[in-house]
């Protein structure tokens, strides 16, 4: 008998290999290619073709099963990949996995505004809970797990990253005891094969972790829940070029699983299209207090005397700066504007080499401008601070105080990531500066004053989202002072009103974003991004030409730009990107499968323009 065979890890097409006795869908088998040993998965049986077939060498005691495969076929259509690239993703079921059935119940009490929350889910199949920061999300997702647990089924719960399980792993254990699996990255084989094993012989009910948790073998799924919805680490950068906040949607209808997605700073996408409850205030009382420096990333006076008054009180402080951009961005430094491209709407690019702004959309550039558009002012400029050189800074101008530095380059285990979040919390650090990690969920007991420098290279950037990503950034940081009393925001910007006409009602900046994107942008049309990289800089712009070629054929495709990369060499090969749109899904991916044939990457829904 003949059998179609998808290679798992393997961009190549389906194979055909024979084999003696029957074989179901979903079936894993070892096969040769090449010499080589291989695994793959059996799809269906086929019709003996003319050239000879290899032989199926064994037959796997796992297997994949029919949504699995569903699942998978949607990610190769729609992400452009192989099947084997997307069953790659998943850890196959074991032969006999046992479900037991457990009842348990939580000592958590939630208030009204969180029963009604909770009674929101229950009543939708998809739903996002708009929480404030501190307004006690989580003790929502918890009760809706025990209501999981409790009907018979079980439930993911996925974070952004590594950065936030420390604190969710000790409350689902509170909650939900020996029940809990953590899986991630930075899990050992050993760690995860048991907790493969704890699965298969029924012994988990809850899978907590990042997005690859999503694809573990959960039979009996109830519920899935995505907490900061919005990152954009739920996004993967490599083939296939998944977003997991988006698939949990798909794995929910096809799994008949509820799905809640959480944040105190939604996405467009989910905020426009889910239905919604809004949960105000915090769990705690607490209140705000903000102020706004006409300045930008640098460690001023008034922010120094403004740390010291807290250091002073033994109250601790967060020093937020933004990670390194890709792109260097030019700013009057009197009235904080930047130089918009005429075209798109979006903040131009320095290319100090060529002396010249690009945007990175459309691909028009200009002379760097003598002076501010706007203002006139000469005093233009393009700097940034960094987490080393402020951490430096107030140790030297606080030598008696703890200032440690929290960003990438820093934590580099789960074991780092746990100290300091352990001391922090313990009040052994009185300062902690650092990058979007802060900003990561994590919650800290005894923040008085959140600082907040550098903001407007976020806000600057040359991409559609860079007022998003700003806004979201900044309350995330602020929410993390005052979460028990009362709590300060220091913030260093050129663009005071922007921030303060939205800071207290994130959804009316929602709104207004809405109406900012129409037509244009997502969630309003579909983006998809072409990348070719050739180690020879001729041959990468032929590829590129040939793509333009075929957008000819699809008059429903537009092409919003196209050139040289952001970043125009990595790894020694020459990069080039088209940005095309479309209302028209099917024909966005139409066009993208027409271009696999001259080994381009595809990008669907892209956060990235790199």
């Amino acid at each position: 008998m003949h059998y179609l065979v998808s290679l798992l890890n393997s961009p190549l097409s389906p194979l055909t290999y024979t084999y003696e006795e029957e074989l179901k869908q979903g079936n894993i088998v070892e096969v040769t290619l090449n010499k080589k040993s291989r695994l793959g998965v059996v799809l269906s049986k086929t019709e003996k073709p003319e050239f000879t077939c290899s032989d199926i060498l064994s037959v796997k005691d796992e297997f994949f099963c029919e949504d699995t495969l569903s699942i998978a076929k949607f990610i190769s259509e729609y992400y452009v990949c192989s099947l084997g690239d997307a069953l790659n993703l998943f850890v196959p079921m074991q032969k006999n996995s046992l479900h037991v059935e457990v009842s348990l119940k939580t000592n958590i009490t939630l208030s009204t505004e969180q029963q009604s929350a909770y009674e929101f889910i229950q009543k939708h199949d998809r739903s996002l809970l708009f929480g404030d920061t501190g307004s006690g999300k989580t003790e929502v997702y918890i009760k809706a797990i025990e209501e999981t647990i409790n009907s018979g089924k079980k439930a993911i719960f996925l974070m952004p990253e590594i950065g936030l399980t420390p604190q969710t792993k000790k409350r689902l254990k509170d909650a939900f005891g020996n029940r809990v699996g953590l899986w991630h990255s930075k899990v050992t084989k050993k760690r995860k094969e048991e907790i493969l094993k704890a699965l298969h012989v029924g012994e988990l009910s809850v899978i907590a972790g990042t997005r690859s948790a999503l694809f573990l073998p959960v039979s009996n799924l109830g519920l899935i829940v995505v907490d900061e919805e919005h990152d954009d680490s739920y996004k993967s950068n490599q083939r296939p070029r998944y977003n997991a906040r988006d698939l949990v949607l798909l794995f929910g209808k096809r799994k008949n699983a509820k799905v809640v997605l959480g944040s105190a700073t939604p996405s467009l996408g989910s905020f426009k299209n889910l239905p919604k409850f809004r949960l105000k205030g915090t769990y705690f009382p607490s209140t705000k207090a903000i102020y706004f420096e006409h300045a930008n990333n640098e460690l001023s006076n008034p922010m120094i005397e403004k740390i010291a008054e807290h250091l002073e009180k033994n109250s601790q402080v967060i020093v937020f700066l933004p990670t390194r951009a890709n792109f260097k961005y030019i700013a009057c430094q009197e009235c904080g504007e930047k130089v918009l491209c005429p075209f798109c709407s979006v903040g131009m690019s320095l290319h100090v080499n060529s002396n010249a702004l690009k945007c990175h959309y459309c691909n028009f550039s200009q002379a760097i401008p003598k002076e501010c558009p706007s203002c006139h002012s000469t005093n233009m400029h393009s700097n940034r601070i960094g987490t080393a050189e402020v951490t430096k800074r107030l140790q030297e101008l606080f030598p008696t105080k703890v200032i440690e530095k929290f960003d990438r380059d820093e934590i580099t285990t789960q074991k780092k990531l746990n100290t300091k979040l352990k001391d922090f919390n313990e009040k052994k650090t009185d300062v902690l500066v650092g990058t979007q990690m802060l900003a990561k969920g994590h919650d800290y007991h005894g923040v008085g004053l959140s600082v907040i420098i550098g903001i407007d290279t976020i806000l600057n950037l040359p991409d559609f989202r860079a007022r998003e990503r700003a806004m979201s950034l900044l309350l995330q940081v602020a929410g993390r002072s005052g979460r028990k009393g009362l709590g300060e925001v220091y913030i260093q910007t050129q663009n005071r009103e922007f921030f303060e006409e939205f800071f207290g009602d994130y959804e009316a900046f929602l709104n207004d974003e809405l109406h900012f994107r129409e037509e244009i942008y997502p969630p309003f049309r579909k983006l998809l991004k072409v990348l070719v990289s050739h180690i020879k800089d001729e041959k990468a712009s032929q590829i590129m030409s040939e793509v333009e070629k075929i957008t000819h054929h699809f008059p429903e495709v537009e092409v919003v730009g196209y050139g040289k990369a952001n970043i125009e060499k990595i790894a020694n090969k020459y990069r080039y990107n088209m940005l095309l749109r479309s209302s028209n899904t099917k024909e966005l991916l139409r066009f993208a499968h027409s271009c696999r044939h001259l080994h381009v990457e595809i990008d669907i829904d892209p956060l990235s323009f790199s």
